[in-house]
């Protein structure tokens, strides 16, 4: 440990200058331009260490710059003046998974994730983003995610690529063979893509029987290209349950991702433009759980702006779990049976960001014919963490691995409410060479309901 400590102390002393043009509206340290971290949030932090066993990189490495208290101390020291916005101090910033479960681990309940994604919007003004990372950052997180209809078309081109026998050439080939090899194992297992739910449903879907409310979902962008059949699923659970769902037009991105990646600014547009969208509806849901954080937290990217903050307040309080919805509001109990052993897997943002763990397993429980099996750590990441798996390969990877070794082996599901997850977990399962299906807890009610439905019809 004093290894680490040297380590720590090796940042501070580092002396490098940032780049860029600092703002003249407020500045905190050497954090220079607008909207720098939060000081209340790191006013309770008293390094106890309490987080450090919950912080999966700091159980990787056990190196203290890559745990929530170094990471703490680190952004701290910038708005002191200690030290500046450097690459130094950008490594363990961007480093972190922002999984949260050091926040669920704080006595204090210190707000780890809102500093990290407040000092990488510091970071990315100080060192933007240069050479391939630089055209990635522009071309997908601001060229292609604010703009549903571009999103379409590339799930139309994968559509074409699956359908028309392209994959099983480029399978075949071999011309995969000269992707990096983290991108190769997730082409093996992209989901069939399938047509966005906007403009195949109407509206606003008429509830079966009599309406208890009018609800909207998020239907997202990559969901609605790459998980369409998640957001059918969710659209016939709330109807059968006497939901009428609306599904509004000009919504999109949530801006998790772009908020993660330090692209604040454009965060802030994507959540006006769905603040905005949603505006007629008393309840917002959301069957992705890094999707309802993100929106839950709106009010983060407004906290200085009096006109935006009392709207994205009012946003939030709309904002939940489906599957958290489902559960107090009585859900329907299905009467066909499933018979299959599955395990629960938390979503980090779904546990540790919005505090729902029991809800989708007491779902899951009254599945007739469903065995539930506990899954060991289920609430530590996967390594998904929003695009992490894409940018930090490595450790990822090793979260992936401890993950897989943890799913019992006798069940055939593995259930969880991210997409990112999905993605991820399934991407582990077929490297394993492993039989588990990995499916969305909604999806599993649905299929309930569906057999119920055909039992009586037939």
């Amino acid at each position: 440990m004093a290894d680490n400590k040297g380590r720590l102390v090796d940042l501070l002393s580092k002396d490098n200058v940032e780049s860029g043009a600092p703002c003249e509206t407020k500045r905190l340290g050497n954090y220079l331009w607008d909207d720098p971290p939060d000081e209340n949030k790191w006013a309770d932090c008293v390094h106890c260490g309490m987080c450090l066993e919950a912080c999966p990189t700091y159980q990787e490495t056990g190196e203290e710059q890559q745990s929530p208290r170094g990471r703490v101390y680190l952004i701290k020291a910038v708005a002191e003046g200690k030290i500046d916005v450097n690459d130094a101090f950008a490594k363990p910033v961007f480093d972190c998974l922002d999984c949260r479960a050091c926040e669920t681990a704080c006595p204090a309940d210190v707000q780890v994730g809102g500093l990290i994604e407040e000092a990488r919007g510091q970071i990315r003004q100080a060192l933007p983003l240069t050479g391939f990372a630089g055209v990635f950052s522009r071309t997908v997180l601001r060229g292609i995610f604010p703009h549903q209809n571009r999103i379409n078309t590339l799930g139309g081109l994968m559509r074409f690529y699956q359908k028309s026998g392209m994959q099983q050439l480029a399978r075949k080939s071999g011309v995969l063979r000269i992707m990096p090899t983290h991108l190769k194992d997730m082409e093996a297992i992209l989901p069939e893509v399938g047509k966005p739910v906007q403009g195949r449903f109407p509206d606003v879907v008429p509830a079966e029987g009599i309406p208890k409310q009018r609800v909207a979902i998020l239907t997202g962008c990559i969901m609605d290209v790459m998980f369409s059949d998640v957001n059918e699923a969710t659209i016939r659970v709330l109807t059968h349950n006497g939901f009428e769902v609306g599904l509004p037009k000009r919504q999109g991105c949530c801006g998790a991702l772009h908020v993660h990646a330090g692209e604040r600014e454009t965060g802030k547009k994507l959540a006006k433009q769905n603040i905005e969208a949603f505006k007629e509806y008393d309840k917002v849901l959301v069957n992705a759980a890094g999707c309802g954080c993100a929106l839950q937290e709106y009010p983060e990217l407004f906290k200085d702006d009096p006109d935006m903050l009392p709207l994205a307040e009012a946003f939030s309080s709309k904002v939940e779990d489906v599957s958290k919805f489902l559960y107090d509001n009585d859900f329907k109990r299905p009467t066909a049976e499933l018979k299959t052993k599955i395990t629960y897997h938390d979503a980090c943002h779904l546990a540790h960001g919005q505090g729902v763990r029991f809800e989708p397993r007491h779902i899951l429980s009254e599945i007739p014919g469903v065995e539930m099996v506990d899954l060991p750590d289920a609430d530590r990441c996967c390594g998904s963490a929003g695009i992490y798996n894409l940018t930090h390969p490595e450790m990822a990877g090793k979260l992936l691995d401890r993950k897989i070794d943890d799913i019992p082996e006798q069940v055939e599901m593995v259930s969880m409410g991210n997409p990112g997850c999905m993605l991820q977990i399934a991407m582990g399962v077929t490297k394993y060479g492993r039989s588990e299906k990995v499916v969305h807890t909604v999806q599993l009610l649905d299929w309930a309901y569906e057999k119920e439905k055909s039992a009586t019809t037939s």
